[in-house]
């Protein structure tokens, strides 16, 4: 299992655009990758969980990912976060 904390830098947080690309990134790999902001988990795989957090701008996020290709998974999904989604 490999965990990282990653923080929201796009200036509009995680709203459906952002969240269907986190979605779309995590359904490419069998592993199993959950985002939690201040105790509450979400499955990368469910769109609605991701949008469930309500993670804002500023926000920090540990990504937890286990299993296959765990670290190629969370290296995908922190570079999300790096390129803050290309809305900026």
């Amino acid at each position: 299992m490999l965990e990282q904390k990653i923080q929201v830098i796009n200036a509009l947080g995680i709203h459906a655009r952002p969240a269907s690309k986190i979605v779309q990134t995590a359904n490419r790999f069998k592993c199993k990758i959950e985002l939690i902001r201040e105790g509450a988990n979400a499955d990368a795989k469910s769109i609605l969980h991701v949008i469930m957090l309500g993670a804002s701008f500023g926000s920090t996020i540990l990504v937890r990912v286990s299993g296959e290709n765990e670290k190629e998974a969370l290296d995908a999904i922190a570079q999300l976060f790096a390129g803050k989604f290309d809305e900026d």
